[in-house]
Parts: structure tokens; sequence; C-alpha cells
């Protein structure tokens, strides 16, 4: 027997999305990735995330593949997309970089964290539009080598 989905919140719409991302998303995902990448692949992701296009995922997807916790709706960000939803307004979509399951490497959600989990207390089968795009590839990093010295850095041999 199929299992019913969860109730939707009242008054709330379940179409709740604009065509393409606002411009402030494209710096906002920037920062966050500097966290994670160095200055030249960033500039690639955001490069590559503005010139993809639109594709349609389930927010309980991108919660699983992302490894991210769902929010609760009374969390302040997502009580905020919550209400715009409320209000009408619709939100922007989602800019994402491609995990690598070969690697066990998730999912990132560059920019909507809070949007995915709005999203899926509205309707987590829904589809949410996103920009999805791989991660930039890097040089092959060479292994590290310890100084000449290795007696003055504990644990690296000598």
């Amino acid at each position: 027997m199929a299992k019913p989905d969860k109730p939707k919140p009242k008054n709330l719409p379940s179409e709740h999305w604009k065509e393409e991302p606002d411009e402030h998303d494209y710096p906002a995902a920037g920062d966050y990735l500097s966290l994670l990448m160095e200055a030249e692949e960033v500039e690639a992701a955001v490069k590559a995330l503005r010139g993809s296009t639109i594709i349609h995922l389930k927010a309980k997807d991108l919660l699983r593949s992302s490894r991210l916790a769902l929010l609760p709706p009374d969390n302040a960000h997502v009580a905020i997309d919550l209400e715009k939803v409320r209000q009408g307004e619709l939100l922007s979509p989602l800019l994402l970089l491609r995990g690598d399951a070969a690697r066990d490497v998730p999912l990132t959600v560059a920019d909507g964290y809070h949007r995915i989990c709005a999203s899926y207390h509205i309707n987590e089968n829904a589809d949410i539009p996103c920009h999805l795009v791989s991660m930039p590839t890097t040089a092959q990093a060479t292994p590290s080598t310890p100084p000449a010295d290795s007696a003055d850095y504990p644990g690296l041999g000598g």
C-alpha cells in the first residue's frame, strides 16, 4: 500500500519558483564555495552555473544526495522562505555541484539549502528548478614530502 504524502502546510501554493536564479545568488554561491575550493575553481564553478540550463529535482532527493539535514520549518531562514511562499513570492532556483559516488563526495548545495528545506515542508515530491554542474577539475595533486629536516616536524618521518 502506498504511503500517503505528508500534509502540506496550510495556505501554501505548490508552485513557488522563479525561472532563473537571482543575480545575487551567484556571488553567494561563490562565497560558500570559496570555503571548499581554490579561487580558480570557484570562478570556474560559478561560470559553469551561470551557463547551465535549469533541470528539475525533488527536495527529498536533494537532501539525501547532499547528506544535509532537513531543517525544521521554524528555522529562521526556512521560516522566511515559507513566508515568502505564503505571500506569493517566488523562490530562486538552486545552484548545485554534482557529487561523485565513486569518491564518496556528496552533492554540494552552493546556494539554496534553506529553500530546499522550505520546499520539502511544502511538498517533498515537488520538482525544484536547479542549475547543476560538475565539480571543476584540478591538476593532479602531488604527494607532499616532508621537509629536509623532518625531525623538526613530529609525525612526518625521520
